[in-house]
């Protein structure tokens, strides 16, 4: 789910190991600062008004991820997630960009929008002009760290930039960082919360074992206490099975192969799968599969894994995701801290789902909640 560009950081840095201790220990770092320094205040901002308390909360977890994978991926700082809910350049080119391009998978007829492209009108237009915004803000970021100076710096950037010449290169990676760590854990932690608001029971537990391990008078959890919540563990893992951030994606073959169930696939072929079709499916998870239960994934309390293949939110095999571990700590922070502070009431507790043509699955009109410290 996070950082598809972590496949190249294995590659060009092979003595850094992503799941090095230093690079956890500054992950854990970046987002405990977030979250003390800018979200929780926010929220805080809006539970303490006497009325018009309702906010979009994905909205704010997409400003909220903004800030921390700049941080965490480049050492720079957006300011996305201030009070003043400042409008962002380079967030709003690269959403849109992201919009257009999965609308093209939406079309009936390819033939369509590669003769607008074509022609350099409507969409392709507008996508043509986003994509030139993203690529230069993104060369600005380049050369604000050359100017800045990296080599001392910890952030994933820097540690690319001491082996890697080629600017244009360097760019693209900028833009893998944003499009694989922003929207996907805004997208898991709105739809996570979407279904608190409908199991309150779940939260009651989330919360009870907290309690068991997090000290009343302590603020943030540490990575250990964080790591032996395993009910909290397994609704995130069951909230992600009903919502995967990417609800299908596709893989070409790069040489004839053939399926595990026979099935002949032709160089070049594109294959899709549907972890959000799967994730529903009887015959992978059983009679109850439409109900949010985290205790499937438990046993005497303990959470047990499912095979990658069966649960492919995060891929498998040889294309499982590298920066998995990172993304689910950074969730279940995110997620803990604010359930312990505050609760919350979906202003339209009847409507159901819907997800806006994108890339990453996102919440058509937000998530409107009202905002009550607890």
């Amino acid at each position: 789910m996070l950082m598809e560009s972590y496949g190249i950081f294995r590659e060009k840095l092979p003595g850094s190991e992503l799941a090095s201790f230093s690079i956890r220990t500054y992950a854990f770092e970046i987002v405990t600062n977030e979250i003390k320094s800018r979200l929780l205040p926010f929220l805080s901002s809006i539970a303490v008004k006497d009325s018009s308390n309702v906010v979009d909360l994905q909205e704010v977890f997409r400003r909220f991820s903004f800030d921390n994978i700049c941080k965490f991926s480049f050492g720079l700082d957006p300011c996305y997630l201030e009070s003043s809910l400042p409008i962002s350049l380079f967030a709003n080119s690269f959403d849109l960009a992201s919009k257009l391009s999965a609308e093209r998978a939406m079309v009936a007829l390819p033939l369509v929008w590669k003769i607008k492209r074509l022609l350099n009108v409507g969409t392709e237009k507008k996508l043509k002009q986003a994509i030139k915004t993203v690529n230069i803000l993104a060369m600005e970021v380049i050369m604000r760290k050359r100017k800045l100076g990296f080599s001392t710096q910890k952030d994933l950037l820097s540690r690319f930039m001491t082996c890697i010449n080629d600017d244009n290169h360097l760019r693209d990676i900028v833009i893998s960082f944003i499009l694989a760590g922003r929207d996907t854990m805004a997208s898991a932690l709105t739809t996570f919360f979407l279904l608190l608001a409908h199991h309150p029971q779940v939260m009651l537990k989330i919360r009870d074992e907290s309690e068991k391990f997090i000290p009343p008078n302590q603020d943030l959890a540490s990575h250990k206490q964080i790591r032996e919540m395993h009910y909290l563990h397994a609704a995130v893992y069951e909230s992600m099975r009903l919502y995967p951030p990417v609800q299908f994606d596709s893989k070409f073959a790069l040489n004839d192969d053939v399926l595990a169930d026979g099935m002949f696939v032709k160089k070049g072929t594109r294959v899709t799968y549907h972890p959000y079709a799967m994730g529903r499916m009887e015959k992978i998870w059983g009679q109850n599969c439409m109900e949010f239960r985290p205790e499937r994934w438990l046993n005497c309390g303990t959470f047990c894994p499912q095979c990658p293949y069966k649960y492919p939110v995060f891929q498998a095999g040889s294309r499982v995701c590298l920066g998995k571990e990172l993304a689910l700590v950074d969730m279940k922070m995110v997620a803990l801290s604010v359930l312990r502070k505050f609760d919350f009431e979906l202003v339209s507790p009847g409507a159901a789902p819907q997800f806006d043509p994108g890339l990453t699955a996102m919440l058509r009109g937000g998530l409107q909640v009202g905002v009550k410290n607890r």
